[in-house]
């Protein structure tokens, strides 16, 4: 029996056959299930290492495998759906998705789960600029925001409660389930797609007929060495190895000569040219910039709630959910008000809120109870979410349709960068300023500082009253760990608050955008 034909408005505008309600969970179930997998294996790293026999180094290639396959992917999606067709891919990754998610659960050699990881990574990083570009198409213009906030919902709030859904799996089944359990998705998510997805009527007369080979492979090296440099550079002292400084040179090669190449061939593999776009290049530095915070605070926060106050990675991760919700209920209520009120003002004031918030997290100490976390956590899930909701909607609002799939992907990678950037950055940062702060207070522990000579002695008669000698090595060594840990306190203190301090410097950015009109009767690209 033949489909029905695509709805066409009186204005020739087109819409898909079925409710855009219906599209939207065909294609955020399999998103938010691929964003959950980028921060779901991070607590079970010492799990996975000791049952196949890795060391925790070994181990975090996991991690890192995943990322550099989802990176080469992202910017190529509109590519590959113009070539293949986007319903087709759409359907043909999250089979990949599924299958390597099963074989990750079952791998029983830490070789066989990398190798599993990077083809799970190729299947899952076209899953997020083609769900957001399907959004996008199938709500009608004045229902955008809505459409944005959820499409949130899957990229703001799965990375925050992967950790606690990754850490609750491990400790009470196995590692192997945080992978087998996106079986039933998986295959939820392909016969959905299969009834309610359709391609529009572009993708179908302006397929792509050749590839690209020599850009595909000029992203792939600079990408993907990228990756690897970012996520290891700090474990091997960044420029103090050689192969650092030979991978930065071939980044620095390989995507000078990849931009070059795409701005001079026929057939792109990415479309640069949008970035003429001013709403679109505002967009993307501010999604790059929101990417570093909130992949920053996501990894800093429960590093510092396990190192210094003693937190379980499944209680560190719990600490974290209230960002997850307060995101969600602030993704629903922006996505309504966004054909009410300036996106602009959202963007701004949630730049505002989350400067605030991060410079907030600067107050933290040894001593603090849970509710001092909760509540900068949740006006950071709130900032984040008022941010990225109405942020997409504006940087999308003036593209023309034909250009929207090749935007997504830019604008997905650049955010997933951004948090690349930062985890390396606050990483390094945290490291350097530890050892900073280490030197600082290092020059009061002399026998003619009263504050030493009275915590010397307090430590004393805590060593004499668990019944030791009053050893005066066990209290220069209890008085040593001590200066360690309020050396590491005041790093993190100075990563929050530079946190801070970028969001606050961005706020201006948020006027340079141009008013999108969120209206029935508004021009598809407000050029």
């Amino acid at each position: 029996m033949k489909e029905p034909d695509a709805v066409k408005t009186s204005s020739g505008e087109w819409h898909p056959r079925h409710s855009p309600w219906l599209i939207a969970f065909a294609v955020m179930i399999s998103t938010f299930m691929e964003v959950l997998d980028t921060s779901v294996a991070n607590v079970a790293l010492p799990h996975i290492a000791g049952n196949l026999s890795a060391s925790q180094h070994e181990a975090t290639w996991v991690l890192t495998s995943y990322l550099v396959a989802n990176a080469i992917v992202l910017p190529a999606t509109a590519w590959f759906g113009g070539f293949f067709g986007r319903k087709r891919f759409l359907m043909v990754c999250i089979v990949i998705f599924t299958v390597s998610s099963a074989l990750c659960g079952l791998a029983s050699s830490l070789g066989m789960l990398i190798t599993a990881r990077v083809i799970q990574g190729f299947g899952g990083g076209a899953l997020q600029p083609i769900s957001q570009a399907v959004l996008l198409e199938s709500f009608p213009k004045e229902k955008r925001g809505v459409a944005m906030s959820v499409f949130a919902l899957g990229v703001i709030v799965a990375p925050i409660v992967g950790p606690t859904v990754g850490g609750w799996i491990t400790d009470c089944y196995s590692w192997r389930w945080i992978f087998l359990i996106n079986l039933p998705v998986g295959i939820l998510a392909v016969v959905l797609s299969k009834i309610y997805v359709e391609d529009p009527p572009y993708i179908k007369k302006n397929k792509a007929t050749e590839i690209d080979f020599t850009g595909f492979s000029l992203m792939a090296v600079g990408l993907g060495t990228l990756q690897i440099v970012l996520d290891k550079g700090q474990e091997v002292d960044w420029f103090a190895a050689s192969w650092i400084c030979w991978s930065t040179i071939l980044i620095v090669v390989s995507l000078t000569a990849f931009v070059f190449w795409e701005l001079n061939t026929k057939n792109p593999v990415v479309n640069f040219r949008i970035l003429k776009d001013v709403n679109f290049s505002t967009g993307t530095v501010i999604v790059t910039i929101l990417g570093v915070v909130l992949y920053s605070t996501t990894a800093l926060l429960p590093l510092y709630l396990q190192s210094l106050m003693g937190y379980t990675a499944y209680l560190s991760g719990l600490a974290l959910s209230p960002r997850g919700i307060s995101a969600f209920l602030t993704a629903a209520i922006i996505g309504r008000l966004l054909g009410l009120i300036d996106g602009r003002i959202f963007v701004a004031g949630g730049l505002a809120l989350l400067g605030v918030t991060c410079y907030a997290m600067g107050d933290i100490n040894l001593e603090i109870g849970i509710m001092n976390v909760i509540w900068p956590v949740v006006g950071t899930g709130i900032g984040i979410s008022a941010i990225f909701v109405s942020l997409t909607t504006l940087t999308m609002g003036t593209l023309h349709r034909e250009d929207i799939g090749n935007a997504t992907g830019i604008f997905n990678l650049m955010r997933n960068i951004g948090g690349s950037f930062g985890i390396a950055i606050m990483t390094t940062l945290l490291a350097r300023m530890s050892q900073v702060h280490q030197a600082i207070l290092v020059s009061h522990l002399t026998p003619y500082d009263p504050m030493y000579q009275e915590t010397f002695r307090m430590f004393q008669g805590m060593i004499a009253q668990a019944g030791n000698a009053a050893s005066p090595v066990l209290a220069y060594g209890m008085i040593y760990q001590e200066l360690l840990r309020q050396s590491m306190l005041m790093a993190f203190v100075d990563n929050f608050r530079w946190m801070g301090i970028l969001c606050l410097f961005c706020i201006p950015m948020a006027f340079l955008f141009r008013k999108v009109h969120l209206s029935k009767d508004a021009p598809i690209a407000a050029h």
